[in-house]
Formats: C-alpha cells, sequence, structure tokens
C-alpha cells in the first residue's frame, strides 16, 4: 500500500513538473513575441497563437486532469465536468489544427514566394486563427447535446462516452488523422521544393553569371529558411549575403565547394529539423487517436491507467511545440536572453 502511494505521489509531482514547464514554455514565447519587435511578423503571429492554445491546455485542462488522476473520482460536479471535456477537445484540437495552418502557411511561403509574400499578412493569420477556432468548436461541441448527466450520488466519472460510432469517427479524423495527413503532404512537399532549391544554388557553375545567381540563391534561401524549414533569422541571412558577394572575389571552385557545402549542410538540417516536427507530433497524439477510433469501435477498453497515459502523451505535445517551434530560430533565442535578463534585474 505505501509502495502504491508512493508512486502515485511520483506521478502526480511528475506531472505537475510537466504542466508548469508547459506553461512557462508557451508563456515565455507569447511574451517574446509581444515585446519583440523584430519577431512582429505574420508567420509569428501563428507560433503565438499556437503557444496562446497550448497555454490553455497547461492552465484549464492539465491541472484538473491531475486531480481526477489524484482522487480516482470526479469531484467537481456535472457542470464542471461537461465544460472540463469540452475545453479539453477544443484546445487539443486546436493545438493539432494550428500545426496544419503553419505547415500550409509555410508550403504557400515557399511554393509560391513572391505571390504569397504580399498575402501574407496580419489580418491573413487572423482569419486562419479564427478558421482553426471555428473547426476546433465544432468539433468538440457535439457531445453537450448527449452527454450522461451524473445525479450526484456515489462515485462520479468524467469521461468521454463513445456510444456514437458516427461522432468518434467524425472526431477522431477531424482532429487528427485529416489535419495529420495534410502535414504529412505539406511537409514532405515543402523539404522537396527546399531540397530543389538547394540543388539548384548548388549547381550553378557560369562564372559570368555568378553575381546574378548569388542574389537569386539568396532570394531562395531567405524563402527556404525564414518561412519554411528552420526559421533562421536575418541576421543569418545577413552573414550568408556577405558571404556569396565575398565568393565571387574568390576562386570558381572554392565558391563552388563552399555553396556546395552549405547547400548539404542546409539540407541535412532541414531533415533533421522536419523529422523532429513530425516525429514528435505523431509520437505524442497517434496512440490517443488510435485508442479513442478502437475504443469507438467497440473494441475493449484499456485500463484507466492506460488511458491517462495515452492521454498525457498528448499533453506532453504542447511542452514539445515551443521547443521545437523556436529553438532554431537565433531572433526567438535572442528575445529568450533579454526576457530572463529583464527577470534577474527585477
Amino acid at each position: 500500500k505505501k509502495w502504491q502511494e508512493d508512486q502515485r505521489l511520483a506521478v502526480v509531482a511528475l506531472l505537475a513538473l510537466v504542466t508548469l514547464l508547459t506553461a512557462v514554455m508557451n508563456g515565455a514565447v507569447i511574451a517574446a513575441i509581444c515585446t519583440t519587435r523584430k519577431l512582429h511578423l505574420p508567420a509569428n503571429y501563428l507560433i503565438c497563437s499556437l503557444a496562446a492554445t497550448d497555454f490553455l491546455v497547461a492552465v484549464l485542462v492539465m491541472p484538473i486532469s491531475i486531480l481526477y488522476i489524484t482522487t480516482e473520482t470526479w469531484l467537481l460536479g456535472p457542470f464542471v465536468c461537461e465544460a472540463w471535456l469540452s475545453v479539453d477537445m477544443t484546445c487539443c484540437t486546436c493545438s493539432i489544427l494550428h500545426l496544419c495552418v503553419i505547415a500550409l502557411d509555410r508550403y504557400w511561403a515557399i511554393t509560391k514566394a513572391i505571390e504569397y509574400a504580399r498575402k501574407r499578412t496580419a489580418r491573413r493569420a487572423g482569419v486562419m486563427v479564427a478558421i482553426v477556432w471555428l473547426i476546433s468548436i465544432f468539433i468538440s461541441i457535439p457531445p453537450l447535446f448527449w452527454r450522461q448527466r451524473g445525479d450526484g450520488t456515489g462515485p462520479q466519472q468524467c469521461i468521454i462516452e463513445h456510444d456514437h460510432v458516427g461522432y468518434t469517427i467524425y472526431s477522431t479524423f477531424g482532429a487528427f488523422y485529416i489535419p495529420m495527413t495534410l502535414i504529412l503532404i505539406l511537409y514532405s512537399r515543402i523539404y522537396s521544393a527546399a531540397k530543389t532549391l538547394y540543388q539548384k544554388r548548388g549547381s550553378s557553375r557560369h562564372f559570368s553569371s555568378r553575381s546574378t545567381d548569388s542574389t537569386n540563391s539568396l532570394h531562395h534561401c531567405r524563402v527556404t529558411h525564414a518561412f519554411c524549414v528552420s526559421d533562421v533569422s536575418t541576421s543569418d541571412h545577413t552573414a550568408e549575403f556577405d558571404r556569396n558577394h565575398a565568393a565571387v572575389r574568390a576562386p570558381l571552385d572554392t565558391e563552388l565547394d563552399e555553396r556546395n557545402q552549405i547547400c548539404t549542410s542546409r539540407e541535412r538540417k532541414a531533415a533533421r529539423i522536419l523529422g523532429l516536427i513530425l516525429g514528435a507530433f505523431i509520437l505524442c497524439w497517434l496512440p490517443f487517436f488510435l485508442k479513442e477510433l478502437l475504443v469507438g469501435l467497440n473494441v475493449p477498453n484499456p485500463s484507466p491507467q492506460v488511458s491517462d497515459a495515452l492521454t498525457w502523451l498528448g499533453y506532453t505535445n504542447s511542452l514539445i511545440n515551443p521547443l521545437l517551434y523556436t529553438s532554431f530560430n537565433e531572433d526567438f533565442k535572442q528575445a529568450f536572453k533579454r526576457l530572463f535578463r529583464r527577470k534577474e534585474h527585477t
């Protein structure tokens, strides 16, 4: 018995730590974007909205889940149960759909660079965020019309009912399977487009057109990295611009070697970053939605412990998102450093 209590305390402590880190990390992303003028870009507004959604998961969903796991019974009444389940479904779905619109934004930015640069405004980002929230609400609202309410006596449960197979298929495909498929397609095309640009950039061999090609390559590289793969900051663009112009004065062979090395390095980095983004997303959410779909199709329910573990594996994606979508951007790193310096001085 004591061992079980110690185990439960350890689990609660771990979940509380995950909740705290999720709130702090996403709060830091929001603060960095709001206080740093350099980050006031439409693409970063989508990142900020994603961070706000994940922050809501940490503040409104995770703490109540910890309480429920600790007590093993629902103590907050039917109204709070319905509100919590609805907020849980809405925020988690919204977080996943944000990843989808970020991939879509990056896909348009690299495949229609010049045309989309004019359309890529704060208003457009706001419309995309509004659509994401509307879809998330429409996915989470239906159970409110048939969810059973407790009578207030005896141990209570607060779980998503799987009585409607049609809704289970609708919600799991709308919240995960369709977005996952779209994300995989978009990022595969993004990587193919980026790889093509790298190869074109590295294959230029005409000395007379080196200066023009250098400028075009810089433009392609800006599009590829700023909007698509690693979100390299403007300071990196400036450094690369200087290297390209310095290469014009260098011997041809030296320039080609340098270009090939840079392109190969960028390509490997792109593959690594895309692998991390897709791998983390699928690893965190696929087990949960696979379980939801199977249970909805009348496959035997897993134990409460397994269900809780899969649910929290999905919640963990809200902690990973701010790390993946900001860690490769030098401007975000500098903004985080300034934030922490301010806290130290206050």
